[in-house]
């Protein structure tokens, strides 16, 4: 028995799955990047409460001589990186300030994911 698929079907069954897996969020003006669905960045309902935890924090402001903006991967030494309170929603990414910016930091790549404007 043979069984044949159309191309838009194929397309589909190809399509869909990367399609639900992933996720894109706007972190400024026309900055965007895609993460993994299950490792949300803040939500835009959250941001101000966030930016605000942040000051009360009095994290250390960190100095690169380019713009933030998402994508920028950071030094390896010298920034401190801390985990985001389950409060403002279960993330793999940590936070810190650069150039006074708060911005998410996937760990392992350093790279900068979303600027929390």
């Amino acid at each position: 028995m043979r069984t044949h698929l159309t191309l838009a079907a194929l397309a589909a069954a190809l399509v869909i799955p990367v399609a639900a897996q992933a996720q894109s969020y706007t972190t400024g003006v026309g900055r965007s990047v895609v993460v993994e669905e299950d490792a949300p960045a803040i939500t835009v309902e959250r941001r101000p409460e966030f930016r605000e935890y942040v000051v009360r924090e009095r994290v250390p402001n960190y100095v690169i001589p380019d713009r933030v903006v998402v994508g920028t991967v950071l030094p390896e030494s010298g920034v401190t990186y801390y985990d985001v309170p389950e409060r403002f929603g279960a993330t793999p990414y940590r936070y810190t300030v650069v150039n006074g910016e708060t911005v998410l930091v996937e760990p392992r790549s350093r790279r900068i994911i979303q600027v929390v404007e």
